[in-house]
């Protein structure tokens, strides 16, 4: 089950809260490229060097829709963007039975992790089955986090992204 304790603050540990500083002098870490990278038997999963910071970062693994696809793949959030969603989770009317309805989903299908010090993260069981994620994940850099997917199931999303793209170009 999901949780969003430490950044709450009720797991008893507390988020490195950082501008993703990628090193020392505070080298600013950007989630671009994409990779393909094995998923061993414990379901850990190699995070590409370059997007590793030196200190001990928690990152929060949420299972994400895309389009129709309800458990497309894995939405990884650093702290600050993990933040910024919490924020706005909580600015949301408890009133409102949509907004409890996406807390709850999110809850649900969400988990926190670390990076170990081989530089991998253990991907939580649920969300990663639901995902299709087995012996090869593909991680695809989108800035200020990163998507964990099924290989099949990127290519699917990679040639809607190819069909989009002039018009996704537009926006900047």
């Amino acid at each position: 089950m999901g949780n969003f304790g430490a950044l709450w603050g009720s797991r008893g540990r507390k988020p490195v809260l950082h501008v993703m500083s990628g090193s020392e002098n505070n080298t600013p870490v950007y989630y671009n490229a994409l990779y393909r990278h094995g998923v061993d038997d414990k379901r850990r999963l190699q995070i590409p060097s370059k997007w590793r910071s030196t200190v001990e970062e928690v990152f929060t693994v949420i299972l994400w829709p895309n389009g129709a696809q309800r458990d497309a793949y894995l939405l990884v959030l650093p702290p600050e963007p993990m933040l910024a969603l919490i924020t706005k989770l909580k600015a949301m009317p408890y009133s409102d039975p949509t907004a409890d309805s996406l807390r709850r989903l999110l809850g649900k299908k969400s988990d926190q992790v670390t990076v170990d010090k081989s530089g991998r993260i253990c991907l939580p069981e649920s969300i990663t089955k639901a995902a299709g994620i087995e012996k090869e994940a593909v991680l695809v850099g989108s800035w200020d986090r990163f998507e964990i997917w099924n290989p099949e199931r990127y290519e699917q999303a990679s040639v809607v992204d190819d069909a989009l793209a002039a018009e996704a170009f537009k926006l900047i």
